[in-house]
């Protein structure tokens, strides 16, 4: 995966003498394969002034609303809050149904204990927020959401073992592991994985065959050696040391944290039938907001309580785990996130406004959530 160099980026924030405001411009090399800080331009995808869309009023504070409805009081609201709860209750009722109790009774229930146990659902829809940008039916994009879901569960039961982050608290319930114990949570995640890519191979319709093989191929990268594993191994190793850089940071997160909300959005995507150029947009949207995740997660992790939280907070610190707060300080990582969530957005320039509207909302949601 192509590199953020956020050394570079620190390293031209520096050199500011003094920074005016959070939209500041930080560049980043053009040389870089990729590079989300740096808004491409289409040839075909036309512009769209964002400025126009529905506000966000339950991201924003009472003051923000009441600035912005006197800017533009004709401007209506999108209702996130609703949005979120409708496509979270889908998502929750489609793997109630796709994992169900059957025999062997035990590695079902411990499947279904971490992946029923509430959360965001933020990466599965990512997933069908995307898919209905390029066009496509929720339906085409559900297999392909719970999957995603389905795989993230994966990683956080085997976070959350004894010879990983050795966690006992996760979305405010005991871990697997001190459920069932550390064999069963060990097979529960090996079940999970695997039955994500069944699903989406069995269970998509409405889909043209290539594009399914083609998001089962996205998926498998985004999570095997060169992307999620290769992010949890170099973080793992990573522990104790002192001389880590952003750029090792970088790499760590956006293989650990970005490749799976990347390919959340991608695999909306292509089986909702968007082009090339339509997904390979959305990727660097996802980029952007994948790490902007991740920045937003190491600042709660050293500003909330456990209980705020719902997992164990500090437990970075303890771990003595390099963060962005560590290498950046909390208000420059405060400031890098909210860069990030500003370019993940303008990304996005050239789709339809009100199919984008989601999507920049849960932009928002990422970057100034509490949990």
């Amino acid at each position: 995966m192509a590199s953020l160099n956020l050394g570079y980026w620190v390293q031209s924030y520096s050199m500011s003498n003094q920074v005016s405001s959070i939209s500041k411009s930080f560049p980043l090399p053009r040389s870089l394969p990729f590079n989300p800080l740096t808004t491409q331009s289409s040839s075909t995808l036309k512009k769209v002034n964002f400025t126009s869309l529905p506000s966000i009023t339950s991201l924003l504070t009472k003051e923000d609303i009441v600035k912005e409805e006197e800017q533009d009081p004709q401007k209506s609201s999108f209702d996130f809050n609703s949005y979120m709860l409708q496509k979270a209750s889908a998502v929750n009722q489609a793997l109630e149904s796709a994992v169900s109790l059957r025999d062997p009774v035990k590695i079902h229930e411990a499947m279904r204990y971490s992946l029923l146990a509430g959360g965001k659902r933020v990466r599965p829809v990512l997933c069908l927020a995307a898919c209905a940008l390029v066009g496509g039916r929720e339906s085409m994009a559900m297999p392909a959401a719970c999957a995603v879901e389905m795989i993230h569960t994966m990683s956080l039961i085997h976070d959350d073992l004894p010879c990983m982050d050795n966690d006992d608290l996760r979305r405010g319930k005991p871990t697997n592991h001190k459920v069932f114990g550390e064999d069963i949570a060990v097979l529960a995640g090996d079940a999970l994985l695997a039955f994500a890519f069944e699903h989406i191979a069995v269970s998509t319709v409405g889909v043209p065959p290539s594009r399914i093989v083609r998001a089962i191929g996205e998926l498998a990268k985004a999570i095997g050696g060169e992307g999620l594993v290769a992010g949890q191994v170099v973080d793992i190793i990573s522990e104790g040391l002192t001389d880590v850089g952003l750029d090792h940071l970088e790499f760590i997160h956006v293989h650990k944290t970005a490749a799976l909300l990347e390919a959340a959005v991608v695999l909306g995507a292509i089986v909702g039938g968007g082009c090339d150029e339509e997904v390979e947009k959305l990727r660097k949207f996802a980029r952007c907001i994948g790490l902007l995740f991740q920045v937003v997660d190491d600042i709660l992790d050293v500003t909330k309580s456990s209980k705020e939280l719902g997992k164990t907070a500090g437990k970075d610190l303890v771990a003595d785990k390099v963060t962005y707060p560590k290498l950046m300080g909390i208000q420059k990582s405060k400031e890098f996130a909210e860069k990030l969530k500003t370019d993940a957005i303008e990304l996005l320039q050239g789709f339809d406004p009100a199919k984008a509207a989601p999507l920049i909302a849960l932009a928002n949601y990422i970057a100034y959530r509490q949990n």
